[in-house]
């Protein structure tokens, strides 16, 4: 048997991982000068960090280094036990580069330890339902090997859709310009945006209304699932319930059979993010491009 892990970043509740035996590495988030560790609501004070961001904070967020990454994989290693990392995207953090050293040092030590790295190329939900897949292709008997294989070779079918309320926060992370971020504001833009295939956040088109900006998400993860409507797809928000209870209702007015699970997004995508942010995650039978 073999162990699967995963990071924060997934923004799956820490029950779903428990009940899976699905091990993460914790990120870190600095509200206002205070660190806290992201360990998806075991205990984590989720409703204190959005009333800090509604308050004006900005908080900041550090990538898992390599020192942690080592830590968090050597007992399994030490076990002989093979393990699968399922990580944040490298095109929006360095932790994955960080688990790939740490994996190099492990090797240096143990040899014949066996560490599959798979670069999600997705960020919250998105590398959650790439989680999910892991399990229960794991609990369906698939060997490490090929789960690996598989998850990489399909990474770039998932499809990842999202929308923010306050453009403030994407100049912040630099993903917006200081002058885009006011018009847009003023004008009401809403930008819709996915992720490319090297992993990053990209604008596709501006929208203008929250509620287009809505429409758009959900017609997108429609015609994803146009070849498997039966597949799960993962909606998260932050405090955006009805903004994701929407995406959902118009998912199932075309495919009724189709699992929609909605979940809160973590601190660390939130802190990139806002509050109203809101995301869909699907799986696609094509690469996105």
């Amino acid at each position: 048997m073999y162990q699967l892990l995963t990071d924060s970043a997934c923004d799956l509740p820490y029950s779903v991982l428990a009940a899976a035996h699905v091990d993460f590495v914790s990120m870190h988030v600095d509200i206002d000068g205070q660190d806290f560790i992201d360990d998806l609501g075991k205990t984590f004070d989720v409703n204190h960090f959005f009333s800090e961001i509604e308050a004006g904070i900005m908080p900041t967020t550090a990538q898992v280094n390599v020192g942690q990454y080592v830590d968090f994989f050597t007992p399994y290693v030490e076990a002989g036990t093979p393990i699968l990392y399922v990580g944040f995207s490298s095109g929006l953090s360095g932790s994955f580069d960080s688990a790939q050293q740490a994996k190099q040092l492990l090797l240096e030590t143990h040899p014949a330890a066996e560490i599959y790295l798979v670069d999600s190329l997705a960020a919250s939900c998105g590398q959650g339902l790439m989680v999910l897949d892991a399990i229960a292709k794991r609990d369906a008997g698939l060997g490490i090997a090929e789960l690996a294989d598989w998850l990489t070779t399909h990474a770039l079918k998932y499809r990842l859709w999202f929308t923010v309320d306050d453009l403030n926060y994407l100049y912040h992370g630099g993903r917006v310009s200081r002058t885009g971020a006011a018009v847009g504001t003023l004008l009401h833009i809403k930008p819709v945006m996915d992720v490319d295939t090297a992993g990053h956040l990209r604008v596709v088109r501006k929208a203008r209304s929250r509620q287009r900006s809505l429409e758009a998400l959900a017609d997108e993860t429609i015609a994803a699932l146009a070849s498997d409507p039966t597949h799960q797809v993962l909606i998260s928000s932050t405090k955006a319930e009805a903004a994701a209870q929407f995406i959902a209702d118009r998912i199932h007015a075309t495919y009724p059979q189709t699992p929609v699970t909605v979940y809160g997004i973590g601190p660390v995508i939130a802190s990139h993010t806002g509050i109203g942010c809101v995301a869909v995650f699907s799986l696609a039978d094509s690469n996105r491009e």
